[in-house]
């Protein structure tokens, strides 16, 4: 059975030695609207390249999981209508089934794991999300990151999430939530949440260093890179945390529950922001794949 597809440029990497980025698809299909998700896809790949390592964007397409899309395969995906959501559950039935779905950030680890990538370039991740005390909506990237090894590099957790829940999950689940050059946990649109972070490490190769010498232990699961979004591409706490609230209310009102709310959540704040958030987004969604190439090729010296 055939686990993957390689795009050639991936495959060519691979045998290099090339450092490869692994990169999800939902910020494609969910994130934002045709043409500028394609736009922005192909900025993040540029990103990648320049900085010396090989994007390897990861998509189910027609029951296939490509590990690197041509340019070609990020203009169908941009433009596909009611494409899956996937994540660890429902990852294998789609491909399965022949369908066509982008992949979260569970759903890319599981990729990047099987391609042999050990660093992965995202915006944020998911997490416990606010009220989940009631609804018990946890992300299962989480868990994922507890038992796949990867280095998942992101502007933290979504700033629409319980973020103090989220670190305290985990911190039970055992992964390293390190924050790039500065002591406090960023916020996504805002470089700090004001929560100290349990680990800082100020280089590439001092991460690299970490994720070798945890694959080398046994040590199961990934780290997460907390890095801060540039200064200037920042919303401010204060001025994120009513638009925030109001959102969610009006995800409440509308029972918006499961995998629609974080799409509802960011696509109102877009709407109250005027526009800024996803200017944010792009931001610090550029700034991760940098340094996510940086830290793949630090790797590449310490095999």
């Amino acid at each position: 059975m055939t686990l993957y597809t390689p795009s050639p440029a991936i495959a060519a990497a691979q045998a290099n030695g090339t450092p490869i980025v692994a990169l999800e698809s939902t910020i494609i299909t969910h994130g934002m609207p045709y043409p500028q998700n394609l736009e922005v896809a192909r900025q993040v790949e540029a990103d990648v390249r320049a900085a010396g390592a090989e994007p390897a964007t990861m998509a189910v397409m027609d029951g296939t999981l490509h590990v690197g899309l041509s340019d070609a395969q990020l203009e169908t995906l941009a433009k596909a209508r009611d494409v899956a959501k996937l994540s660890r559950a429902d990852m294998a039935a789609c491909i399965a089934s022949g369908g066509t779905g982008a992949t979260t950030v569970a759903a890319t680890m599981i990729a990047a794991r099987l391609a042999g990538i050990h660093v992965f370039a995202t915006g944020g991740i998911g997490g416990v999300h606010k009220g989940a005390e009631g609804s018990f909506d946890i992300s299962a990237d989480l868990l994922e990151l507890a038992q796949t090894p990867v280095t998942v590099v992101a502007a933290g957790a979504k700033a629409i999430l319980d973020i103090p829940k989220t670190l305290e999950v985990l911190e039970t689940q055992g992964v390293p939530v390190i924050a790039f050059g500065q002591d406090d946990i960023p916020a996504f649109w805002s470089r700090s949440s004001d929560l100290r972070a349990p680990l800082r490490m100020d280089s590439a190769h001092a991460i690299a260093a970490a994720h070798a010498q945890r694959i080398a232990m046994g040590i199961p699961g990934g780290q997460l890179i907390a890095n801060p979004i540039p200064t200037e591409a920042e919303i401010d706490r204060a001025t994120l945390a009513p638009i925030i609230a109001r959102a969610t209310q009006d995800a409440a009102t509308h029972n918006i529950t499961g995998k629609g709310v974080t799409p509802y959540l960011l696509q109102r704040i877009f709407e109250l922001t005027e526009g800024r958030s996803l200017t944010a987004n792009i931001a610090l969604v550029r700034n991760n794949a940098r340094l996510a190439a940086e830290i793949a090729t630090e790797l590449g010296t310490l095999s």
